[in-house]
């Protein structure tokens, strides 16, 4: 593994092989993608990662719109000398990659796009809770930020795991004012305006979708209007009652070096 810091964002690669680039979702880190999970490097992968702005050890920035992930994200691949990638993302990183795709798709080989939330029908909503998430995290740190998540929508022999798991989580940040920021920000962001835009789209693409109860903000039904937006695209989940795709670090590997053969071949 090799560590590198390109305009301010924080990243590292291993391995050899198709270049594949992951990218993480709003409030994680560049190890919450494929959960630690050293199979892409084994199975003869380039394996880029790295902090989105102001997350992790990234420098915070000037802003935290789609427009400027967009652009972190080239200048990590012409830093890289990589002319084309397989792109993997989850969440904000699954929007970021649509809105770089459909700016640059020749530097695209392929799309996995990973429990992808964002709806351009959805118009102004839904802000509050990010607001509030900001402003608890702002003026209590990681405790301020438990405090406005709540109690964990899981059965309750789960809830300290995943109040344990979010700490863990946050507390990783250098830059907790910056991830506050992107708190507000990045949802009020659009990566792209309509549906429409995303049938521009000619090249392999994967849909990750969670069937998770737990997670409302990613729903699974969100994933299937992506996969069935851009042409092609295959839809993958979890068998219901299972535990979500999105979790599990080795299979979700496994999809994304399927795509990354599709791309190849």
């Amino acid at each position: 593994m090799s560590e590198f810091k390109i305009a301010g964002l924080a990243g590292e690669e291993a391995g050899e092989g198709t270049p594949v680039v992951l990218l993480h979702g709003l409030t994680a880190t560049r190890r919450y993608v494929v959960m630690g999970s050293k199979n892409l490097e084994r199975g003869g992968h380039r394996v880029v990662m790295y902090d989105a702005r102001g997350h992790g050890r990234s420098d915070p920035g000037d802003g935290y719109g789609y427009d400027v992930l967009a652009r972190d994200l080239l200048a990590v691949l012409d830093d890289r000398g990589i002319e084309r990638a397989v792109l993997a993302g989850a969440s904000m990183g699954a929007h970021t990659i649509a809105r770089f795709a459909l700016e640059h798709p020749e530097r695209a080989a392929a799309l996995v796009l990973i429990t992808p939330a964002f709806d351009p029908d959805e118009g102004e909503r839904g802000f509050e809770r990010w607001d509030a998430l900001s402003d608890g995290l702002r003026s209590g740190g990681v405790d301020g930020f438990l405090e406005a998540y709540g109690e964990p929508r899981v059965p309750e022999s789960f809830r300290e795991t995943v109040k344990t798991v979010v700490r863990q989580r946050l507390s990783a940040h250098e830059h907790p004012e910056a991830v506050a920021d992107a708190l507000r920000e990045v949802p009020r962001s659009r990566p792209f305006d309509s549906w429409d835009e995303l049938g521009s789209l000619d090249l392999p693409c994967t849909v990750v979708a969670s069937r998770d109860e737990a997670d409302p903000e990613h729903p699974y039904a969100t994933g299937e209007r992506y996969a069935e937006a851009i042409p092609g695209a295959r839809l993958e989940s979890e068998e219901p009652g299972k535990s979500p795709l999105a979790w599990q670090g080795g299979q979700l590997s496994r999809v994304i070096a399927e795509v990354a053969s599709t791309s190849a071949g």
